[in-house]
């Protein structure tokens, strides 16, 4: 269940607002005049979010690809991976 809290406890309880979000890593619903107005999260779990976020479209880049044909065998890509690493210097 999200954890709800009315705007005015931004500036007069900010440090438990912070605390809950770091504790939970869930957003803190805030609400103004009683109606759904922001979001606020930790940097940790917006980063995540956004990481999930940016993996999907990799993903989905992904699927576009084997829907069009643009594949390769997984064992002539590893060849060529391993070609390169072996051609590098330490």
């Amino acid at each position: 269940m999200p954890t709800i809290r009315p705007s005015s406890d931004l500036g007069s309880n900010y440090n438990e607002i912070s605390a809950l979000c770091h504790k939970y890593n869930e957003p803190i619903y805030i609400t103004n005049e009683g109606a759904g107005d922001l979001a606020v999260m930790s940097i940790e779990a917006y980063e995540r979010l956004v990481g999930r976020f940016e993996l999907y479209a990799e993903l989905e880049k992904g699927f576009r690809d084997v829907a069009l044909g643009k594949v390769k065998p997984a064992d002539e890509v590893l060849r060529r991976i391993e070609s390169r690493l072996g051609d590098e210097t330490v």
